[in-house]
């Protein structure tokens, strides 16, 4: 690393896993604010701080506008108050919506050792009467 404060594109891409393009695409949506010396970009610690966030956003299902959402208000002024709230409130809804997906997989999941139980008993059922004549 060059130093505790900046981060070069290729040690953020180590760091965090990711491919320069993604760090790029987060750039262009206003979630990273990296500093441009010409070509090169440097990432802060405010970028690994928000980086880490949109990825753990990510894997929650998040939107990128959720997550840039959420991140602009951390400078409302109120000691992250309004920003803590809002994140609670939407990973609250987001909670909501993947146990609801969760319940629904898990009938399906359900349903289908079901079929397949049957279709088991069937090929078996099938199966003794060949026995039978041999």
């Amino acid at each position: 690393m060059m130093t505790d404060e900046l981060m070069t594109i290729r040690e953020m891409c180590d760091a965090f896993g990711v491919t320069p393009r993604t760090l790029r695409f987060y750039e262009s949506k206003e979630l990273l604010f990296p500093i441009r010396e010409g070509q090169k970009r440097l990432f802060t610690r405010r970028d690994r701080a928000r980086l880490k966030l949109i990825l753990k956003g990510k894997r929650f299902g998040f939107s990128l506008e959720e997550i840039r959402q959420l991140l602009d208000l951390y400078h409302v002024g109120d000691r992250q108050k309004t920003q803590l709230e809002r994140t609670c409130m939407v990973a609250r809804e987001r909670l909501d919506e993947l146990e609801r997906r969760r319940d629904e997989l898990n009938g399906a999941i359900a349903e289908l050792q079901d079929q397949i139980r049957l279709v088991e008993q069937m090929l078996a059922s099938l199966e003794q009467p060949r026995r039978a004549a041999e």
